[in-house]
């Protein structure tokens, strides 16, 4: 079973940039597409970008296409996302996850291994 944990949220001004990190331990993710999420109280989990397990397929929310890039480092059992031109709707918890299978694309359902989280905190 993989263990994911994220790193890298903090609390920044709007037009700035964060870089998460999720870390893959006790499996290789190598072979695994992954996912990025995003939840604020009260509302239910948004799909943000997944990338395919080889880093040659992207897929974003329109809402951050442009602004977010997922990439991976499979050497390094790795998966991050680069926020640039934050905005304060982006404020949330960002979770990463391992999807179940190669054609999971954006629904929580279909991916596993969630994280605890990482807060990222957008003020205007």
């Amino acid at each position: 079973q993989v263990q994911l944990s994220e790193s890298g949220g903090g609390l920044v001004q709007a037009g700035d940039s964060l870089r998460l990190s999720c870390a893959a331990s006790g499996r290789t993710i190598s072979r695994t597409a992954m996912g990025w999420f995003r939840q604020t109280p009260g509302k239910e989990r948004e799909f943000v970008a997944r990338i395919s397990w080889t880093g040659g397929s992207t897929y974003y929310a329109d809402s951050v296409k442009g602004r977010f890039t997922i990439s991976r480092v499979n050497a390094k059992n790795t998966v991050y996302l680069q926020m640039n031109s934050l905005k304060p709707e982006d404020t949330a918890v960002y979770y990463c996850a391992a999807a179940l299978v190669e054609t999971s694309v954006r629904d929580p359902a279909d991916f596993r291994s969630w994280g605890q989280g990482t807060q990222v905190t957008v003020s205007s």
